[in-house]
């Protein structure tokens, strides 16, 4: 009787655990649908020129993840909102920033360079180490090629959807080094760091590799919804999804930004230049 009494007990527990695990589990996709939905659901209002309006709603999710973090004490949890958090202060900043410059490539820096900040505080504060970022310097030599040809390939199919202006007034060397700096060191790295090393990684452990990756790659796409096309939105996402292979394959931050900051070299630097 007592071996019977030790099964059930035993049984139990394992019955407890695994609610207790599933339970678990619903939290942590909640914690990423909801903010991932009114995410989406802001970034559609900009697209159909609701600007007031998305911008409300990503000030009011960037306060309500903020006292989230506050009341919830699960680590993993607090990631995510955090995570989410940076999203939203990118479009907030986009939204906000004042023009200093005639020049708009300027832009740039006064919007992503902030987000560094709460990029480094979060960093900090979940305890993330180098290699969990990607943050290797060891790029293999074979693989700047194939980045180049992966930003070649991204940057004109963006043009052919947006054809946008140029952001610098020629191809000078001073104006080219200029723009590849801004767009490498500011847009591609905070961009990359969000989206790819805090984002994805996170969203691969909890959902797996692939739907992580994807998911990841459509809040990528929604995010350029101020193009007004939603052509950009479909292909930025699959420009996403390359990137995001990319970082899968090889866990190198580093070399996401580099082909980040091409595409957008060739996209608004040589590209508008040459045709």
């Amino acid at each position: 009787m007592e071996s019977d009494g030790e099964f059930v007990t035993i049984g139990e527990e394992g019955i407890l655990q695994k609610i207790s695990g599933t339970s678990g589990l619903n939290m942590e996709l909640l914690t990423i649908a909801i903010p991932s939905m009114v995410i989406i659901l802001a970034e559609l209002s900009l697209f159909l020129g609701h600007t007031k309006f998305s911008t409300w709603v990503h000030i009011i999710l960037l306060l309500v993840l903020t006292l989230s973090t506050i009341v919830i004490n699960d680590v993993d949890k607090q990631y995510l909102l955090r995570a989410f958090i940076l999203i939203s202060m990118l479009r907030i900043l986009n939204l906000s920033m004042p023009v200093f410059f005639d020049m708009t490539l300027y832009t740039y820096v006064f919007v992503y360079a902030p987000l560094l900040i709460p990029a480094y505080v979060m960093v900090k504060g979940q305890e993330l180490d180098m290699e969990y970022l990607g943050m290797s310097t060891a790029i293999k030599y074979y693989y700047l090629p194939v980045a180049l040809l992966v930003s070649l390939i991204i940057a004109l199919g963006e043009f052919m959807i947006i054809e946008p202006g140029y952001l610098i007034p020629d191809l000078s060397f001073f104006n080219l080094l200029k723009l590849s700096l801004v767009m490498v060191m500011f847009v591609g790295f905070i961009e990359e760091l969000i989206f790819r090393a805090i984002l994805q990684t996170k969203l691969e452990e909890i959902l797996g590799d692939y739907r992580g990756l994807l998911l990841a790659s459509i809040l990528f796409g929604v995010m350029h919804s101020g193009y007004g096309t939603p052509y950009e939105m479909l292909f930025t996402a699959f420009a996403g999804m390359m990137l995001g292979y990319i970082y899968q394959r090889c866990r190198n931050l580093f070399l996401v930004s580099v082909t980040h900051g091409f595409i957008n070299v060739i996209l608004f630097g040589i590209l508008p230049h040459l045709t």
